[in-house]
C-alpha cells in the first residue's frame, strides 16, 4: 500500500538535512542567463552623462586647485540644492508599495485562519452521586421496569408491593399504593405524558391506572395478558403493555373495551417498550433476543432485528436524529447497537464488556448513558457517534437495573439490586439554574434516609 511518504530522501546521501545550507548549482545555460534589468523611470540620464564626461574632470581639477573654506561650503550647498550629491547612476526598480488593506486585519479572511478556534470547555462530570438512598425490597429482576421520572418532576419507584412518589420540587415523599399480596409484587410503572397519571403493572397480569394528585385508582385494565406485565409505554391516550406471554397490547384508556390492537412478534417475555418521539413507531425488546419496530398505524413489524445474542431490555430513541434507535443486550451479549429504523441497517455495535440494563440519551448533547451489571455495576457515559467513554460512574454494588431521567434532562436516577437509589448530575446544570442566583434548594429526601 502506498503510504504517501517519499523514501528516496532517506536513501540519498546528498538529501537535504535540517540546519544545513542548500547550495544550488550555478546556471551555465545561455538560454536564460542572469542579467540586470534596469528601471528607466528611476534613472536620470542627463546627470549620468554629466558624471561620465565633465563631472569627473571637474572633480580632478578640484583636487588640484585648493579652494578656500567658504568656497568649499558654497560648492557643497550648491550641490545639495542642485541634487548633485547622488552617487547612483543606474537604479533597480523601486520597492513596491504595501497593498492597501481594504478591511481591518481582524475582519480579513486571513485572520479567520490565523485566529485559534474557540474550543468548547469540557463539561465537568461529577464522579460521585449527589445522594444515595435506601430502597429496601426492590425486586432484583432484569426483566422488570420499576423506576420512572414524570414530566411533573415526580419520581416513582416500586418497592415490593408498594409504589412511592418523591416530589422533586419540595422533597416530599408519599406512598401512592400498596397492592394486595395475591396481586403483587409490582412489576412495572410508567408515567403518562401529563405527569399526573401513573400506570402500574402487576404480577397477576392486571394494570392499574392511578391519579397521583388525588391518590386514587382511576381504573383497572384486565383480560389482555395471561401473566405478569413487565413493561409499559404511553402514547397519548394509548397505553401499550408488554407481558411475559410475549404479547404487546395497545389499550385505549378512554373506552370500556380498552384492547384496541395486539402485536405478536415475540415468543418470550417482552421486557422493553419505547415509543418514538413522533409516536409513529414502537420499539420492543424481549427475552427471545429480538428487537421489533412496529408501525402505529398497522399491526405489522416494520423491522425485526436478530443480531443480539441475549435478552434486550434497554431501548432508547435518539432525540436529535430521527429514526435512530439504540438497543442494549443482556449478559451473554453485552453490546450496544445502533439502528437506522428507516432502512433497517445496523450502524454500529459496541462491546461494553458487561450486561446492558438501561439506556438514556442526553437531551442537550450527543451523548448516551448506559447502566450495567457484573462486573463493575457502573454507569457509563458515551460520546456519540465516536462511542468514546467520557466517564464511568461507580457506587452501586449490584447490577444497575433501572434508570430514569429528570424532566430538565440533567439528573439521572438509578436503582440497583443492592437496594439503593442514587441521583447523578451527569448531563449538566439546568438552564434556569445558570441564569438564576443561587438559592437554598431543599435536598432530595432531606427529611428521610429511607424511601419507606
Amino acid at each position: 500500500m502506498d503510504s504517501g511518504i517519499n523514501t528516496s530522501s532517506r536513501l540519498n546521501p546528498q538529501a537535504r538535512c535540517p540546519l544545513q545550507r542548500n547550495f544550488l548549482p550555478k546556471n551555465t545555460s545561455k538560454e536564460n542567463p542572469e542579467r540586470f534589468i534596469p528601471n528607466r523611470s528611476a534613472m536620470d540620464f542627463d546627470y549620468a552623462h554629466f558624471q561620465l564626461t565633465e563631472g569627473r574632470n571637474e572633480k580632478d581639477e578640484a583636487t588640484k586647485v585648493r579652494s578656500s573654506p567658504s568656497r568649499e561650503a558654497y560648492r557643497k550647498q550648491l550641490a545639495e540644492t542642485m541634487n548633485l550629491n547622488r552617487t547612483r547612476i543606474l537604479a533597480f526598480r523601486n520597492k513596491p508599495q504595501a497593498p492597501v488593506q481594504l478591511l481591518p486585519r481582524e475582519h480579513s479572511v486571513y485572520s479567520l485562519y490565523q485566529q485559534p478556534k474557540s474550543v468548547k470547555p469540557r463539561r465537568y462530570i461529577p464522579q460521585n452521586c449527589e445522594r444515595a438512598l435506601d430502597a429496601p425490597d426492590i425486586v432484583d429482576d432484569f426483566y422488570l421496569n420499576l423506576l420512572d421520572w414524570g414530566s411533573a418532576n415526580v419520581l416513582a419507584i416500586a418497592l415490593g408491593r408498594t409504589v412511592y412518589l418523591w416530589d422533586a420540587s419540595n422533597g416530599s415523599v408519599s406512598e401512592l399504593v400498596t397492592v394486595d399480596e395475591d396481586m403483587g409484587p409490582v412489576t412495572s410503572i410508567n408515567w403518562a405524558q401529563d405527569g399526573l397519571n401513573l400506570a402500574v403493572g402487576l404480577d397477576n397480569s392486571e394494570v392499574q391506572l392511578w391519579d397521583s394528585v388525588a391518590s386514587r385508582k382511576v381504573r383497572t385494565l384486565k383480560g389482555g395478558h395471561q401473566s405478569r406485565v413487565g413493561s409499559l409505554a404511553w402514547n397519548n391516550h394509548i397505553l401499550t403493555t408488554g407481558g411475559m406471554d410475549g404479547k404487546i397490547i395497545n389499550n385505549d384508556v378512554r373506552v370500556r373495551s380498552h384492547v384496541v390492537k395486539t402485536y405478536r412478534g415475540h415468543t418470550l417475555e417482552v421486557c422493553g417498550l419505547k415509543w418514538s418521539e413522533s409516536g409513529q413507531h414502537l420499539a420492543s425488546g424481549g427475552n427471545d433476543n429480538l428487537v421489533n419496530v412496529w408501525e402505529h398505524s398497522t399491526r405489522r413489524s416494520l423491522h425485526r432485528f436478530e443480531e443480539h445474542t441475549s435478552a434486550v431490555k434497554a431501548l432508547a430513541w435518539c432525540p436529535f436524529q430521527s429514526g435512530l434507535l439504540a438497543t442494549g443486550g443482556g449478559g451473554e451479549d453485552r453490546t450496544i447497537k445502533f439502528w437506522n429504523t428507516r432502512t433497517g441497517a445496523c450502524l454500529n455495535s459496541v462491546d461494553t464488556g458487561s450486561q446492558v440494563c438501561s439506556l438514556i440519551w442526553s437531551k442537550k448533547e450527543r451523548e448516551l448513558l448506559s447502566s450495567h451489571g457484573f462486573t463493575q455495576n457502573q454507569l457509563t457515559l458515551w460520546k456519540y457517534p465516536s462511542m468514546v467513554k467520557m466517564a464511568e460512574l461507580n457506587g452501586h454494588t449490584s447490577r444497575v437495573l433501572y434508570m430514569s431521567q429528570s424532566p430538565d434532562g440533567c439528573t439521572v436516577a438509578s436503582a440497583a439490586g443492592d437496594e439503593t437509589l442514587r441521583l447523578w448530575n451527569v448531563f449538566g446544570v439546568p438552564e434556569d439554574a445558570k441564569k438564576a442566583a443561587p438559592k437554598a434548594v431543599p435536598q432530595p429526601f432531606s427529611n428521610v434516609n429511607r424511601i419507606r
